[in-house]
């Protein structure tokens, strides 16, 4: 197995840990070589991609970007993910159920926001990103002002960013960036819009792993002005 060719900036702060973990058993191994070449795209194609165009940052081993492409075949959805083994179990995924409609960003979202038109995307999951609990490693946190003034630029009037994260201090953290970003305005209106899940929701095993430990999700829906 080898890694996906990276372009990432020295002078960009990852957003995101490791890139790999276990080493791929021969299925795994084969699903890599056979699909991620058909789905794996450069930031210049993602620019060229048909409309309507979804966006999924952060996708950990794609149950839930796998489930938004088979419910909505009429839209093109675009998953970043760096890290390999879950790019890997999405692949297993896609052998067993091709899905023509998805294609994969395989670095930092940040260089594929860049080279997006303006407004080309009408929606945004955000879902469980890392929280980096520890003080001292807050600035590698994905909500910044600079990321949702970047994220705003590719996003249409309208569109929607959605959110989740099982992590106190993050959503605090969040809510924070978010209110205080003149690109974004919060639809929620009632408790239940943001403590259950928005519809078509899909749980990961992240989910449940969390809500096994007792740490419940936290849900925001935010559109672009």
């Amino acid at each position: 197995m080898s890694l996906p060719p990276s372009a990432r900036s020295d002078k960009l702060l990852p957003s995101f840990g490791r890139r790999r973990g276990r080493k791929f058993r021969a299925w795994k191994q084969q699903a890599w070589e056979a699909l991620l070449p058909e789905l794996q795209i450069t930031p210049e194609e993602a620019a060229a991609l048909r409309r309507p165009l979804w966006l999924e940052i952060g996708f950990g081993s794609g149950e839930h970007l796998a489930a938004q492409a088979a419910a909505n075949s009429g839209v093109c959805i675009l998953g970043c993910e760096p890290y390999v083994n879950g790019i890997g179990n999405l692949l297993m995924q896609l052998r067993e159920s091709p899905l023509p409609n998805l294609r994969l960003f395989t670095d930092d979202a940040r260089l594929l926001l860049d080279a997006l038109p303006p407004g080309a995307v009408e929606r945004v999951f955000i879902l469980f990103p890392d929280p980096w609990p520890k003080a001292r490693h807050h600035k590698r946190r994905l909500i910044s002002p600079a990321f949702l003034a970047q994220l705003a630029r590719a996003m249409a009037p309208g569109a929607r960013l959605l959110l989740a994260t099982d992590h106190v201090d993050y959503l605090s953290w969040m809510l924070m960036h978010l209110l205080a970003s003149p690109d974004f305005a919060w639809t929620a209106q009632t408790h239940a819009d943001w403590s259950e899940p928005p519809a078509g929701w899909v749980r990961t095993r992240y989910q449940e792993k969390a809500e096994n430990e007792g740490r419940g999700a936290t849900y925001l829906d935010f559109g672009r002005i």
